[in-house]
């Protein structure tokens, strides 16, 4: 049983990852959005979205046909910068992650691959394809997220059970390559009591 985190800017498709592969019902804690958040979530790129995760997704996927049997626990962080505190406790404990990318608001990206960056956790980065976008070469986007050789990037279509599982599987096998031995060390004391 291995715990993955599902992480990536305010729209770029985690609820949605986690809700295509998920073999059981996802936990889901999606609120719709408000005027309220009117000022910190700009929906521009994004303006249908009407919800948006404010603690945490979770799924579960077994792969018993891997070359190992796996059974993977999916755990989809909230895509806000002012939830990163959340971020450290959902990372606990955890083989790797995936940052999901929108090409169409990139910048959203820099805070999870700097994050995962920070406290040594294995990640991938997973382009979502969405619709009308424009496609860039994975090592286009390598480039603009300044990322090096090691952290894979893979394109796929989060809506898509196929297209998730392999990022996950491309995401266990860059784990176990690159994994530091020993467990995630997060920076910050924050747990899920103090959010």
């Amino acid at each position: 049983m291995l715990k993955v985190v599902i992480a990536g800017g305010f729209g770029a498709g985690k609820t949605t990852a986690v809700g295509a592969v998920s073999e059981i019902t996802p936990l889901s804690t999606e609120e719709y959005l408000t005027e309220a958040s009117a000022d910190v979530d700009s929906l521009e790129g994004v303006e249908a979205k009407q919800t948006t995760t404010v603690a945490f997704d979770f799924g579960r996927l077994s792969l018993p046909d891997a070359p190992v049997p796996l059974e993977l626990f999916l755990f989809g962080t909230p895509g806000q910068d002012r939830f990163v505190d959340l971020w450290y406790d959902l990372s606990r404990g955890a083989v790797g992650a995936v940052v999901l990318v929108d090409t169409r608001r990139l910048e959203s990206s820099f805070t999870p691959v700097s994050f995962f960056e920070d406290i040594g956790l294995p990640f991938v980065v997973a382009v979502n394809q969405f619709d009308g976008a424009h496609r860039y070469h994975p090592e286009q986007v390598r480039a603009a997220l300044e990322l090096p050789a090691s952290v894979q990037v893979v394109t796929c279509d989060a809506r898509d059970a196929n297209h998730v599982a392999g990022v996950l599987l491309t995401l266990v096998g860059h784990a176990v390559k690159n994994a530091p031995p020993g467990p995630v060390r997060p920076t910050s004391t924050t747990t899920l009591q103090d959010a």
